[in-house]
């Protein structure tokens, strides 16, 4: 049981990673209206997303650390 919530926070971090590089650009899509409306939606959203996922990638790489830790010492 560890090892699952230790695998979903690992997933939680990964989609703060996600979000934080669709927030700054880094991103892309294939199709060219999927790109663009995609960019719209960046560029009305991305203070919000960057300071979330950036908190969320913060909390995460905490809550890891001292799983990982608490692992380590088999308490």
């Amino acid at each position: 049981m560890e090892y699952l919530g230790l695998l979903i926070e690992l997933l939680f971090l990964g989609m703060g990673v996600y979000i934080y590089l669709f927030s700054v650009g880094r991103l892309r899509s294939g199709d060219a209206k999927t790109q663009e409306r995609a960019e719209a939606f960046r560029r009305r959203n991305a203070g919000w997303m960057r300071f979330a996922s950036l908190l969320l990638i913060a909390l995460m790489v905490v809550n890891i650390y001292l799983h990982v830790a608490q692992l380590i010492r088999g308490q």
